[in-house]
């Protein structure tokens, strides 16, 4: 149980984050339209990758069916953008448009969360999206930024954290945020 799986949705980004996960624990990939329900076994945690679809532009339903397995795992899992509003939208969020961000922008979080352990209050992280999900059932509200109100979310009973932005692009700040997932999988 020393892997996480990394579902690769799509984007090009998935690469990073596979690199940074491969420096504290093995990794293990899978793409999306691929993945079945036994790459779970003998995984610590999952990590669900961004992608370049938009939620409000294509039904996300076959996405939804798919990762039903979600709702019902008691592995951890990080959502990253596309990963984070499937999640949500699994939960009963609304997905929204937006004005684009591609740049960075300043997060601070408002309640205590494992992926901010050792980083300050606010940070600096790299955005990609033109999307936004409000919080769903179960979830509470961890960061916001300017552009976003929804950057940060992590269920109330259960390992199951979203983030907007994009961690695996994100500098060092973004890097810590992996390890600590990687650590809260390893506990």
């Amino acid at each position: 149980m020393n892997k996480i799986l990394v579902i690769d949705c799509g984007s090009n980004k998935t690469k990073y984050i596979e690199e940074i996960v491969d420096e504290f624990i093995d990794v293990k990939s899978a793409k999306l339209l691929d993945f079945k329900e036994s790459d779970l076994e003998n995984i610590a945690g999952v990590i669900i990758s961004g992608a370049p679809i938009l939620v409000t532009e294509v039904d996300p339903t076959p996405y939804i069916k798919q990762l039903h397995w979600i709702k019902t795992t008691e592995l951890p899992i990080l959502g990253i953008c596309f990963g984070h509003q499937i999640i949500g939208l699994m939960h009963g969020a609304f997905a929204s448009r937006m004005k684009e961000d591609r740049d960075w922008q300043t997060i601070e979080t408002y309640e205590d969360c494992p992926l901010f352990n050792r980083l300050p209050d606010e940070v600096e992280i790299m955005e990609d999206h033109c999307e936004s999900i409000s919080i769903p059932e179960g979830f509470e509200l961890v960061a916001s930024s300017d552009t976003c109100v929804n950057e940060v979310m992590q269920h109330k009973e259960k390992v199951i954290f979203g983030v907007q932005f994009h961690p695996e692009v994100s500098g060092n700040h973004g890097r810590v945020m992996i390890e600590n997932f990687v650590k809260v999988t390893m506990t």
